[in-house]
């Protein structure tokens, strides 16, 4: 897979602009000037990276809609090892549901199939702090994009669909995140300010127990939440706070002092150069004798993961150096964060081999890593802790409007309604701007424009379906100047006027499943109404 790849339909744009300050605003308008800022500013890795790992991807995987992740290969090996892991996206109800929603209804759907716990909410508490919903408006809008996601394939059986609201199990678990989190978090995250309504920050915090939620459920487990860009602040704030209410944390040490990251790779790359020329398996290395070898040691200046290396040379130094005579010995060390009195000694006395007890840490020698992780969260959970991972995400790009530029609900042209009727979903695809030339003759000759084209994203984000050859066929005829605009939208707005009708079909096939799900769609609840 390619995104990059214009001739394999791929949907980037070629010459978009680079922004110079990307903000991602969960509550604004979504749009992102240049993808691969985010990966710069904001630590998003390319999808690219991780696309060899998941077998027979999804379509969206494969066009390169879906761009970026934070840490999907953990996803990746449970799905392919099928091991357990889960999929959990939310609906804020501001509106009806449409075509750029049913992204995150099918990516939700298709892990469900992989095996994923496939979990749906509806941020009905997010939608009346924030937009100012009426719980009217919210209860009408929640069935709608219940009935959708139902109708598109989710397994209700086998999945879980629930409202914040009605959700205690997730309102007591961000009770308990709330008190790792502090508001100037929420002003450098969101821009939150002295006009900020309690009830927007506490819907902040309500969703960061959502995307944990399903963690809660059997055991935690890998967790991936399919968002677009403009989300990934929730994502951020919640993977920070996952760790600060973990009860341990752990590192690898080398002796009584501490090391942050880059400081401990160059104590590791002394340790390894100076212990494969030790013959005796007795004989140590010293604290001194690192600091002799580091000293004369030029951290690589090539790479970006390499850059800060020769910053951290000077404290790691000093580190070593007062360290004098003391062995260095590689060791795990468990650091008591949250940790309750009988968690602890739990831990000690889980740790087999040699160890050395501190009043704030333990130091295991005969551990890895990996599996001093392990028994630190199984301790954790055995003694009353939640022991999460990290959630995941995946990022898929924002369609672009019918009418150009954003796609937005409050323009009705530029979107369309997965409960549009069939007629007005054509005549829209009809009406849609493209990114053909002025005339047919130009078109013919230099062909069209599909990377520019909102039409061209139709096809390539649903109307081809899992039909890959559609879009490639779609694409090259377009730039190749073989399709005109006229014929092209025609084939588009029947396509899009089929699957209107074979979805409000389904539709109506999923009242019935909804009705039987436990959850409360007339809710008794009063609220001031309006803009909070």
């Amino acid at each position: 897979m390619d995104e990059d790849t214009p001739g394999d339909g791929g949907t980037e744009r070629a010459d978009a602009e680079p922004s110079e300050d990307v903000a991602l605003d969960p509550w604004g308008s979504a749009s992102v000037g240049d993808y691969a800022d985010l990966f710069a500013e904001f630590g998003i890795e390319a999808f690219d990276d991780v696309a060899d790992d998941v077998t027979d991807p999804h379509y969206l995987m494969r066009r390169g809609v879906i761009f970026g992740h934070r840490e999907y290969d953990a996803v990746a090996e449970a799905m392919a090892n099928d091991e357990p892991f889960a999929a959990l996206s939310g609906f804020m109800p501001t509106g009806d549901p449409h075509i750029g929603h049913k992204l995150v209804f099918d990516e939700i759907i298709w892990h469900q199939r992989q095996g994923a716990d496939a979990f749906g909410l509806i941020a009905d508490l997010e939608a009346h702090s924030a937009r100012g919903m009426s719980w009217d408006e919210i209860d009408e809008h929640a069935r709608n994009y219940l009935l959708s996601l139902l109708a598109l394939g989710f397994d209700a059986e086998e999945g879980e669909l629930y409202r914040q609201s009605d959700n205690r199990a997730v309102q007591d678990l961000g009770f308990e995140l709330g008190s790792k989190a502090n508001f100037s978090e929420f002003e450098a995250i969101y821009g939150f300010d002295g006009e900020t309504n309690i009830s927007h920050m506490q819907s902040v915090v309500t969703q960061t127990a959502d995307i944990l939620y399903p963690q809660l459920v059997d055991e935690p487990k890998p967790t991936v939440i399919p968002v677009g860009p403009d989300q990934d602040p929730h994502v951020r704030l919640t993977r920070d706070l996952a760790t600060r209410v973990r009860y341990f944390k752990v590192t690898e040490a080398f002796a009584s002092f501490e090391l942050d990251d880059d400081e401990r790779r160059l104590v590791r790359a002394a340790y390894d150069a100076l212990a494969a020329d030790v013959d005796d398996a007795e004989t140590d290395v010293r604290c001194a004798e690192a600091a002799d070898w580091l000293a004369e040691y030029e951290p690589p200046e090539s790479g970006d993961d390499d850059a800060p290396l020769a910053d951290a040379k000077p404290s790691a130094l000093d580190k070593l150096r007062a360290g004098g005579k003391e062995p260095l010995r590689p060791r795990v060390r468990f650091f008591d964060r949250n940790a309750t009195d009988e968690a602890f000694e739990a831990l000690i006395e889980a740790v087999d081999g040699e160890k050395r007890v501190f009043e704030g840490h333990v130091d295991a020698f005969g551990l890895t890593r990996s599996e001093a992780e392990s028994l630190a969260r199984e301790v954790e959970i055995e003694t009353g802790g939640f022991g999460f991972r990290q959630p995941s995400s995946i990022y898929h790009r924002f369609m672009t409007g019918l009418t150009g530029g954003k796609m937005s609900s409050s323009i009705p042209a530029s979107h369309i309604s997965l409960l549009d009727d069939p007629e007005d979903g054509y005549d829209k695809v009809k009406a849609a701007a493209t990114g053909g030339r002025d005339t047919a003759d130009e078109q013919r000759e230099k062909g069209g424009e599909a990377d520019e084209c909102p039409v061209y994203e139709l096809y390539a984000y649903l109307l081809a379906g899992d039909d890959d050859g559609l879009t490639k066929t779609v694409y090259s005829e377009c730039v190749n100047g073989e399709r005109l605009c006229g014929g092209c939208k025609e084939q588009a707005a029947e396509l899009m006027r089929e699957f209107l009708e074979e979805h409000q079909a389904k539709r109506e096939e999923a009242e019935a499943l909804l009705d039987d799900l436990d959850i409360d769609l007339d809710s008794d609840r009063r609220g001031t109404g309006g803009e909070h």
